[in-house]
């Protein structure tokens, strides 16, 4: 793997590898390293060794945002986080596929682009990162790389209330709310944001959330509970 290669997965990995070695294994299939005798790693022993730490990152980062849910929820939640549809897709936004070393046979037959490789590449980077840095860089990884899923997570789970809120103040008012950041902290791959939903220039409801769209959402949903009357 030349250094410009490298350098570009490292920046979107938001992690610089000490040994490349580890990040070079990561991205050889199996199929490569059978057709060069010289090559003496593939990515298949790093991707058993990256699902079980993505899933602990995962895990904690679900035990932290979601106090209120049971382990069934938390490990629901945790299944469309890790599953393969999921890695498949941060596979496809890294372009994983185009940085890998296939063998002529998988290359011809169009590896690059199948979801199983994606998948298994993406596991064994997580799997190269926990060797390298170990767990601490894997939960700064998985922050920075899974921002879309989590995002995707987090909307499953509270519905549309932005959209009810909405509808609720034009039927009610003929208005629409606003929404503001009152505050945002935290490094870039894990940046918190705090947003306010007003109505008629009047706060109603706080949220919190990674992104601002999940902040006003949570917002959203606080602020629909005080004008319904409900309990916050």
């Amino acid at each position: 793997m030349d250094r410009k290669t490298r350098k570009g997965i490292e920046k979107q990995l938001g992690y610089r590898f000490k040994r490349a070695a580890y990040l070079e294994a990561a991205l050889t299939h199996p199929s490569y390293r059978h057709e060069n005798e010289d090559i003496e790693a593939d990515n298949q022993r790093l991707e058993f060794l990256g699902d079980a730490a993505l899933g602990l990152a995962a895990a904690a980062y679900l035990y932290q945002e979601f106090g209120d849910k049971d382990e069934g929820a938390l490990t629901h939640r945790r299944s469309k986080l890790t599953n393969g549809a999921a890695l498949a897709r941060v596979g496809h936004t890294m372009d994983v596929g185009a940085v890998m070393r296939f063998g002529r046979g998988e290359e011809q037959s169009g590896g690059r682009k199948r979801a199983s490789n994606l998948t298994d590449a993406v596991e064994a980077v997580i799997g190269a990162v926990y060797l390298d840095g170990g767990q601490k860089a894997v939960d700064k990884v998985f922050r920075r790389l899974w921002q879309e899923e989590l995002i995707r997570v987090a909307e499953d789970d509270m519905g549309n209330p932005k959209g009810e809120l909405q509808e609720f103040c034009q039927k009610k008012w003929k208005i629409s709310p606003t929404y503001r950041v009152e505050k945002q902290h935290g490094p870039a791959h894990a940046r918190e944001y705090v947003c306010v939903a007003s109505v008629k220039d009047k706060d109603y409801g706080t949220g919190h959330g990674m992104t601002k769209r999940t902040a006003e959402m949570e917002a959203a949903r606080e602020t629909l509970k005080t004008l319904r009357g409900e309990k916050t």
